[in-house]
């Protein structure tokens, strides 16, 4: 699009490079940018008629003084997509200047082209954008799913499709946008910004062996993300419609909020318990935990025996394992593990009660 403030950009800038005066019209003749600037709003006869002709045309002084707003020199046509959109025209002898016209009329297509294709990449990333906040906040008794199908299809996406999402927590959106493009070739992929600090990918999946597919994604966006600087991948589970694609992207989102501090890679799949958990009222989770751990949160050490209990049921209650995952003597693990027994009255040897421990541990966070 030949806008005033580019035609006045190229005009004014070329203008003091090449020494003669540059001019640039749209296509009713109206000057929008000029190296003299009290002729930009300004009528040039001339251009009118190259517009109407395609053709470039010269004008001697004599022949500039019968044209309204003219003056010797010459005048070009502008093309953008096959179409003329405007003139740009040299002051000067036509001998003179019409080489330094050429140069002047093949940059302003250039520029014009590349703000063009700018423009509707923004437009675009803009579509998708919104494209991915419907699906995210998508509520079928006020917008139906197919008018979201629609939405998609117009942007080149069949929401059909299987696909699972992810959600990139980053401080660096722009440029986590264009690692996490260069890294999805597929045209399938709805990649986009989801809020300040978040980008969403509806990645497609392939018909069969989706946790392979899954798995090979995340490593991708995963690989060029920067852990270093706080970059961490939520991960969804697959869906095939807008419901299951809003559910993936919560589900993505709220692994990130529940994995712990220093994950590169949150995945809904380990953390489904905590998940549910969240959903449990304040007051019957403080019953809960005030009736399983006991004295347990009030002491110093409530830190290290929590993260005993929940490692001991996650390594399956197995001694050995428990103790290499937490980095202890075996010894040091039976004396805690007897400790809890002696301050909750549990049995941990029996697997109900220590679920329940376990439970409670994941409910209660460490102060």
């Amino acid at each position: 699009m030949l806008t005033p403030s580019l035609a006045q950009e190229i005009a004014s800038e070329t203008s003091a490079i090449i020494g003669f005066n540059v001019m640039i019209t749209d296509r009713a003749g109206i000057v929008l940018g000029n190296g003299d600037p009290s002729r930009v709003g300004t009528f040039h006869e001339a251009s009118v008629e190259v517009v109407r002709t395609e053709r470039a045309a010269t004008h001697s002084g004599e022949q500039a003084r019968r044209l309204s707003g003219v003056r010797h020199g010459i005048t070009l046509p502008i093309r953008l997509d096959g179409a003329v959109v405007g003139t740009v025209g040299l002051t000067g002898a036509p001998s003179a200047v019409r080489r330094f016209g050429l140069v002047v009329r093949s940059q302003t297509e250039l520029l014009l082209r590349e703000s063009s294709l700018l423009t509707t990449r923004l437009v675009r990333e803009k579509a998708v954008t919104d494209l991915l906040r419907e699906i995210a906040h998508h509520d079928p008794e006020i917008v139906p799913a197919r008018q979201v199908e629609s939405a998609a299809h117009e942007l080149g996406h069949d929401l059909r499709l299987r696909r699972v999402a992810l959600v990139i927590e980053t401080s660096r959106v722009p440029a986590v946008l264009r690692a996490v493009r260069e890294a999805l070739h597929d045209p399938q992929d709805v990649v986009g910004a989801l809020g300040s600090s978040q980008v969403a990918v509806l990645h497609r999946l392939p018909r069969t062996d989706e946790v392979t597919a899954v798995r090979a994604a995340v490593d991708r966006v995963a690989g060029v993300l920067q852990h270093g600087a706080g970059d961490t991948v939520g991960v969804g589970d697959p869906a095939g419609d807008v419901l299951g694609l809003r559910d993936s992207i919560a589900d993505a989102t709220s692994a990130l909020r529940l994995a712990a501090g220093g994950c590169a890679v949150a995945r809904i799949g380990d953390h489904r318990m905590h998940q549910l958990l969240a959903t449990v009222g304040v007051r019957a989770r403080r019953r809960f935990g005030d009736a399983v751990l006991g004295p347990l949160p009030q002491r110093p050490d409530w830190a290290e025996l929590r993260a005993t209990a929940l490692c001991w049921a996650e390594q399956g209650f197995h001694l050995v394992r428990a103790a290499e995952a937490l980095h202890v003597h075996r010894n040091t693990l039976v004396y805690r593990l007897a400790k809890i027994e002696r301050l909750t009255g549990s049995d941990l040897r029996d697997r109900k009660q220590a679920l329940a421990l376990y439970v409670a541990c994941l409910m209660e966070q460490p102060s």
